[in-house]
């Protein structure tokens, strides 16, 4: 018996009923539950197989580069027209797998021959492949030992699972004409963690970046930059850029003063409620968002939109020089030397295994369309991001409803 079918004498009705509508549901992008380092997996039909692609970034530092496809399972028709899964883990070729749809939204592999994963000089040259693989280079290379660390603890944690995992449905942000820059997927350089892969969204005045792929750190699912549109800074001249000292006070003026309006708006929803206790009419209401031209630090701000309008212009902006303060770490140097526009965010940043979270102020940097910047202050260090171009097809959220509830429940996967 053949175990693949002869195409040339198939029924595409056969194609159908017993392998595109029994699988359609598990079309898209999905997350891996892989503990905090998440993934990005697409689903997608290619020719007379389904096929699960994993998406991995480029090898750290090169952030521009293209990002690599690794099969990790497939599915196709035997000459009996029964569907069969295939685990295409490791470097033996396909094998006998499963697929089972455990709940609307989420699926789960398995391997039923995980001997294949093995290799004949064991895990170390188990590891040895994936680190060439995964980095793209040894560990002899690798003279940072806290890098060292890092990476050893990925491969033990990850090779556990030899593909049997659960897998959640993400969706790609919708589009909105307000939108600074059209939303997406973006490779991102994160230190020793190397590079990872975040989803940037708006939510209002708001864009957000969150984790699909994390670290010990900061897992998947996270909230890893938080922007305020409204609160737009203007860069200084260069040779100002270059002091650390300078862009610290620009930005931390506009830091104390979200502070203090965090904190009278608290005071006004406690009065506001402590009205409505006592039976009064007209109590004091919520404090409105106060618009960027309200903060006390005008020689470093500009006037940003207001809640009712858009964040883009007709004509794109005029570049402005950028350069990096003197004692900001980056970990790719080839950078833009131009920027559209900065503003005031914060970056989450924790201990590893996600203890004593906090968010930290910095500066986030639109250089053009497909790529921005974020400057984390206190840790003094710069993470450069850039568009995923691929073309990743049943991914779009059908409505924004539905895509901030997956973000919600994505912090909750790993929180």
């Amino acid at each position: 018996m053949k175990l693949l079918p002869d195409y040339e004498h198939m029924d595409y009705r056969d194609v159908y009923t017993h392998l595109l509508h029994p699988y359609r549901h598990i079309l898209g992008l999905w997350q891996p539950d892989i503990g905090p380092y998440g993934g990005l997996l697409n689903v997608v039909v290619d020719g007379l197989f389904i096929i699960g692609w994993m998406y991995l970034p480029p090898h750290d530092p090169r952030v521009e580069d293209p990002m690599r496809r690794r099969p990790l399972f497939r599915i196709h028709l035997l000459e009996s027209n029964k569907a069969t899964v295939e685990c295409m883990y490791g470097h033996k070729g396909p094998h006998k797998g499963d697929i089972q749809t455990v709940k609307k939204d989420e699926f789960s592999t398995k391997c039923n021959q995980t001997d294949y994963h093995r290799m004949p000089g064991g895990r170390q040259e188990e590891f040895r492949t994936w680190l060439e693989e995964e980095w793209g280079r040894t560990l002899e290379e690798i003279f940072h030992e806290h890098m060292q660390e890092l990476i050893l603890m990925k491969f033990i944690y990850t090779s556990q699972y030899d593909n049997c995992l659960t897998y959640r449905r993400i969706y790609l942000p919708p589009a909105m004409p307000s939108d600074l820059l059209h939303p997406g997927l973006f490779k991102g350089t994160y230190g020793s963690h190397g590079l990872e892969i975040v989803m940037l969204s708006f939510i209002g005045t708001y864009a957000r970046a969150t984790k699909l792929t994390g670290d010990p750190n900061v897992p998947a699912g996270q909230l890893t930059l938080d922007v305020d549109l409204r609160r737009p800074v203007v860069l200084p001249d260069l040779e100002q850029q270059r002091n650390i000292e300078e862009l610290s006070r620009l930005v931390m003026g506009v830091h104390e003063e979200v502070q203090r309006e965090d904190q009278q708006q608290a005071m006004d929803t406690s009065a506001a409620a402590r009205g409505a206790a006592e039976g009064a009419s007209g109590g004091a209401s919520v404090a409105e968002g106060v618009e960027a031209d309200h903060i006390t630090c005008s020689d470093s701000c500009q006037p940003g939109p207001s809640t009712t309008t858009t964040t883009t212009t007709t004509s794109p902006p005029e570049a402005l020089p950028f350069v990096l303060p003197l004692g900001v770490m980056a970990r790719n140097e080839v950078y833009p030397r131009t920027c559209r526009k900065c503003f005031y965010g914060t970056g989450l940043i924790a201990g590893h295994g996600f203890t004593s979270p906090e968010r930290t102020p910095g500066l986030f940097v639109l250089f053009d369309e497909d790529r921005f910047g974020f400057i984390w202050l206190e840790l003094k260090s710069f993470s450069l991001y850039s568009r995923l171009t691929d073309h990743l097809a049943h991914s779009h959220a059908p409505n924004m409803e539905r895509f901030e509830a997956m973000l919600m429940n994505m912090q909750s996967w790993t929180s």
